[in-house]
Formats: structure tokens, C-alpha cells, sequence
């Protein structure tokens, strides 16, 4: 009796992940519809400003001492009117970048630029707080916000400032591009990653009429827009798209312009990917327990509300992904044959994996019409990664829930754009690694038991679940050693390599 009853909740529990994946899995269709449906209608501004306005930039820094001054010389390189400009430098470091940004922007304010280093001693609020904090000098109508890793295009105030001559936009959105795209596999699957949001999600949603969100950097805002959506509030980890959604509960228009590309830097360390991650998915689903329900009581038409429902919610997925990784085992896998694969499994790849590689295929080729195919070759590598971080991501969404708080841990940045160069081979000495924590350990015995699943299933004659398992194991074994493989002390490992 026990055994049945045992039996019967595990279906039901496989089931329910299993549906809540479809779900999602319809749900990334729809967004690639909306695309292809969409992605010829490119906004134009409404008309061109007689006289440029006053734009406040605002550079939220917080120990960059390999990025900072790249920053600063790109911001000052800037095609725009100098009367016009004014730059702000919110420094919160706590190292020698605060030194660094002394003369630099020092240099800079002897060549007439309107530039002011701003540092505070107290982080309250860490990023939000500093922006809020900026905002009260600050003498611009419009505010550009960039963080310390990314390099804005010489042109990029023309192309955008223009879209609010339309008094309805609150925010312009630009995309990002990636320095770094080509450095190793985890880059690769980074940019795509991003690729996929960036380009198809945000264009879906924005040119549809659904909300979206501003990204935290690489953005212009309205600054009355700021004020009357309630101004930055430090009570999430992704103040952005919680500021996104009040705005546009208020009433005001985002546009995203993905033909306009602000190139950034990537993660090149695992641990520091991961970090990145886990406060973008906590972020998220804090902001959802904030905002969601704003939503749903609010006289937005249904098609908005439920895109935001599904955006909001989007990285349950990750607690979804994690409890299947617990469901699945040796013992049961194969034991429910064609049944199981024709009422469960199918429905499910067919919902849900085969759109997420349809989902990357359609983002790349519209990028890279040349080479992407070449690039889908690293779709296994992108569900493997996916995988591999479901853990990491899992444990996000759960403090969330649970209202542990934490800080807005930043993730570190070393000035790498290639291959070559020191700081490409000098990174893994860099002070600014981030803590490590013993979930790698987790991780290992995730990948330990999953070889254990490749090996009874090979064995067992299970050959079409093989290729399956084998995402879930490469997926473990690549964040596990990563990870792991940074907790080597510097000296040894230069030694050893030596």
C-alpha cells in the first residue's frame, strides 16, 4: 500500500513540474510569434528636438578598479553638445578605485567637461541609493545610466534622446553587445543567453503593447517619469524591473531600440556568473511578490496582465528545474515505457525543449545571418548550462520567498575584451573573485549522481533517454568544476602551470 501511495505522489509531483513546464514552454512560443511578428516594425521617434536637452549620465561604481577609467575616457568621448552634458560619478568603492576615479575625473573636468565625483561612505541602498542620491543634483532632464563594465558608442544620445519627443516616454531601452563574446564557452553561452532576452523578449514585448523592462544600464529615463512611478526603491536586488513595472503602471511608454547597441563586458568566471544570476532571479521574484499582485487589481487589459503574470514568474522555472533533477532517478526512470513517453515526456519536449532551441535559433539568425548556424552548436552547451545553474538559481527563488534578505552583491568585472592581454591572463589573481560558498559540493554529488543515471540507463538499454541524462550531467560536472577549479589558491595554480 505504502509502495503505491509512494508511487502515486511521485506522478503526481512529476506531473505538476512537468506541466509547469509546458506552460512556460507555450508561453516562449507565444514570445516568438510576437517577435516574427513584430520585429519589422521598428520605432521612430515622433519627431527631433529643435533644441537638444540637458541629459544627466550617471555612472554607479562600486570597486571597478579595472573598468572604471575605460568607463569615464568612453562617457567623455561621448557626440553631444558639452553644455549639454553633465556626467555624474556615484562612487561607492571602498578600494583604490576611488583614487583612480580622483584623477581621472579630475583630468577630464580640465577639458571642460561637466563631470563630479560623487562618493558616498554609507551604501544604503547600494545601487538604487546611489542613483536616488544622484538624482537630487542632478541638472538634466533625462538621465542615461550606465554601469562600470559597459562602452557606449560615441553616437548613442543622438539615436535615442530624440524618442522623447513624444511626452509618453518615460524610458529608452538600448541593447547590449558583448566585448567579450568570443573569450571561452562560457562567454559564448552568456551572449547567447542574453541574445535571446535582448533581442526576442524585449522586442516581443515592447513592440506588442506588453510592459518590459528596463535593464539596469544602457538606458535613458525621463526623469519625471522616475519621480512619478515613486523614484528608485532599495526593497529588491533588481531595483530596474521593479522601477520598470511601477512606471508603467503609471502610464508611461518604454521603447526598446535593438538596433542601437551598447557593448558590455561579460562574466568570465563561473562563481561570478553564478553570483550574477542568483541576484537577478532572487531580484525577480521579489519584485514579483511586489508588483505582481499591483497588476492583477489593476484596469490593465488581460493580455498585459497575463505577459507579466508569466514574465514575473518566469524563473520558477529554476525551482521546477531543480525538483525534476530530485524526481528523476535510475529506479524509476525507464520502469513507466511507452505510456509515460507518449502522455508526459513528448508533450513536454515538444512544449518546452524543442522551443527553447527554437527560441536561440530565431535570436541568432536574426543577429548573425551569416553564421548561425555555426552557432548552434552551442545550443547543447546553452540547456547543459541551463541545467548545471538550477541549483544556484533554485536556492535564489527560495530566499525570496522566505524574505531572507541579502546585499546586492556586484559581479566582478576585469576589463577583459579578448583573449590576449594581462588582464585576460591575470584575472584568476584578481581581488575582486568572488566568495565562495559550498554549493559547488552540492553541484559535485549532482553530477556524480547523474553519471550513475547515464551508467544504468546505458545499461539497461534505455538508449533514447541517454542523450537527455547526459545534459543533466555535463550540465552538473561543467558548474561543479568551474566553480570548484577557483578555489584553487592563485600561486599554486600559476605554479602548476609553470
Amino acid at each position: 500500500m505504502s509502495g503505491s501511495f509512494g508511487e502515486l505522489l511521485w506522478t503526481l509531483c512529476y506531473m505538476a513540474v512537468l506541466i509547469g513546464f509546458s506552460a512556460y514552454g507555450v508561453h516562449r512560443w507565444w514570445i516568438i510569434y510576437l517577435f516574427l511578428k513584430n520585429r519589422k516594425r521598428a520605432p521612430q521617434p515622433a519627431a527631433h528636438f529643435d533644441h537638444l536637452p540637458v541629459v544627466t549620465v550617471q555612472l554607479p561604481i562600486y570597486n571597478e578598479r579595472y573598468v572604471a577609467e575605460r568607463l569615464l575616457r568612453a562617457v567623455a568621448a561621448l557626440d553631444y553638445p558639452r553644455e549639454l552634458l553633465e556626467v555624474q560619478v556615484l562612487d561607492d568603492s571602498t578600494d583604490d578605485t576611488r583614487d583612480l576615479i580622483a584623477r581621472e575625473v579630475a583630468a577630464l573636468a580640465a577639458t571642460g567637461l561637466d563631470i563630479r565625483h560623487i562618493h558616498r561612505t554609507d551604501r544604503t541602498g547600494f545601487k538604487a541609493g546611489a542613483l536616488e542620491g544622484g538624482m537630487r543634483d542632478a541638472r538634466g532632464e533625462y538621465i542615461f545610466i550606465l554601469d562600470a563594465d559597459f562602452l557606449p558608442n560615441p553616437d548613442i544620445l543622438h539615436k535615442t534622446v530624440h524618442f522623447f519627443t513624444d511626452p509618453n516616454v518615460g524610458m529608452i531601452q538600448t541593447r547590449w553587445g558583448h566585448l567579450n563574446r568570443t573569450y571561452s564557452l562560457l562567454t559564448r553561452v552568456q551572449a547567447m543567453f542574453l541574445d535571446g532576452h535582448l533581442l526576442l523578449e524585449q522586442t516581443a514585448r515592447s513592440r506588442s503593447g506588453r510592459f518590459f523592462n528596463f535593464n539596469g544600464t544602457a538606458g535613458l529615463w525621463r526623469r519625471t517619469c522616475i519621480e512619478e512611478a515613486g523614484g528608485w526603491q532599495h526593497d529588491t536586488l533588481t531595483e530596474d524591473l521593479d522601477l520598470s513595472y511601477r512606471a508603467q503602471l503609471a502610464g508611461w511608454k518604454f521603447v526598446f531600440l535593438s538596433d542601437v547597441v551598447t557593448p558590455a563586458e561579460l562574466p568570465v568566471d563561473m562563481n561570478g556568473f553564478k553570483s550574477q544570476q542568483h541576484r537577478w532571479t532572487k531580484g525577480s521574484i521579489q519584485t514579483c511578490k511586489k508588483i505582481l499582485p499591483r497588476i492583477l487589481r489593476s484596469q490593465l487589459p488581460w493580455k498585459i496582465k497575463l505577459e507579466a503574470t508569466l514574465h514575473l514568474t518566469s524563473n520558477f522555472c529554476y525551482l521546477l528545474l531543480a525538483a525534476l533533477c530530485v524526481l528523476l532517478s535510475p529506479t524509476g526512470y525507464g520502469g513507466h515505457g511507452w505510456v509515460r513517453f507518449f502522455l508526459f515526456d513528448a508533450p513536454v519536449f515538444l512544449l518546452a525543449s524543442v522551443s527553447v532551441a527554437v527560441f536561440y535559433i530565431c535570436a541568432q539568425r536574426e543577429l548573425y545571418p551569416r553564421s548561425w548556424i555555426k552557432e548552434m552548436l552551442l545550443l547543447p552547451p546553452l540547456i547543459a548550462l541551463g541545467i548545471g545553474l538550477s541549483l544556484n538559481n533554485a536556492r535564489a527563488v527560495l530566499e525570496a520567498i522566505f524574505n531572507q534578505t541579502s546585499a546586492f552583491v556586484r559581479t566582478p568585472k576585469y576589463g577583459i575584451e579578448a583573449r590576449t592581454g594581462e588582464q585576460a591572463a591575470t584575472w584568476r589573481q584578481s581581488r575582486y573573485l568572488p566568495i565562495k560558498s559550498l554549493l559547488p559540493i552540492a553541484e559535485l554529488g549532482f553530477a556524480v549522481y547523474f553519471t550513475y543515471f547515464v551508467y544504468t540507463a546505458a545499461m539497461a538499454g534505455h538508449y533514447s533517454t541517454l542523450p537527455y541524462l547526459v545534459l543533466f550531467q555535463l550540465g552538473f560536472c561543467y558548474v561543479a568544476f568551474s566553480s570548484l577549479s577557483q578555489w584553487i589558491p592563485p600561486r599554486w595554480r600559476s605554479a602548476q602551470a609553470a
